[in-house]
């Protein structure tokens, strides 16, 4: 397949905007992480609406995210994308996965103060969270700059439900990382679908959002320890 021909440059689905009580909660968690002492983010001056809002709400022009009711955003670090969709999915529970405590207490206090309540800090690693309650609960999977297509997709598997949706956010496409994930696909029941290229929308020139389907039961030997994945990635 040629470079470039999987990806869909498609424009803001309607209805993909906030309303202005939306904006004002969302409003809320950036006058909070403007205020954060403990670095949680590098961007939280008038810069945030755009780098973290309008790059996050990108995920809602992949309508199997739209339509899922438990989403599970991967290392969330200060709350994005997880807390910008479960404000702009309010029938969907967002659970908030991030193994680095002072992130949790941000995230934390986020979601009291801006009453955002269908949002869940978990301080866990998403391998933990997949051994236990979350193995196959979720029906999608966000992930946004947080590792390799390959990584994300052995993360995501063992969280995802058949037929569930993982969305990574990424930057400007990489032959290389792209072949990794289709040489292990098959090994972590994972198929790449879609790639859409939402640059303009996101605010950066490169922004393309990936899109993989959990094609079976997740494989026996997953989740793996914590940072296998990270450190041998398959494929």
């Amino acid at each position: 397949m040629a470079d470039g021909e999987k990806v869909q440059d498609v424009p803001a689905p309607p209805g993909g905007g906030l309303s202005e009580r939306q904006r004002a909660t969302i409003a809320r968690v950036l006058e909070l992480l403007e205020k954060e002492r403990a670095s949680v983010s590098s961007i939280t001056d008038e810069r945030a609406w755009r780098v973290h809002v309008a790059d996050s709400l990108t995920g809602l022009e992949v309508p199997e995210l739209c339509e899922a009711t438990k989403i599970a955003d991967i290392g969330s670090g200060a709350g994005f994308p997880g807390l910008a969709l479960a404000v702009a999915l309010p029938q969907a529970q967002v659970d908030l996965i991030e193994s680095v405590g002072r992130k949790c207490k941000f995230m934390e206090r986020a979601i009291e103060a801006s009453g955002i309540s269908n949002a869940r800090v978990v301080n866990a690693r998403s391998e933990e969270l997949a051994a236990g309650e979350g193995r196959e609960a979720y029906e999608a999977v966000t992930a946004r700059a947080v590792g390799r297509l390959s990584t994300l997709a052995e993360l995501a598997s063992p969280l995802l439900k058949e037929g569930g949706v993982l969305v990574a956010w990424k930057g400007k496409r990489d032959a290389d990382e792209e072949q990794q994930l289709g040489r292990a696909a098959s090994q972590l029941a994972m198929e790449p679908g879609r790639i859409l290229a939402v640059g303009p929308r996101a605010g950066s020139e490169h922004r393309h959002l990936h899109v993989l389907h959990k094609l079976g039961a997740t494989p026996t030997d997953l989740p793996r320890r914590p940072g296998m994945a990270k450190k041998r990635p398959r494929g």
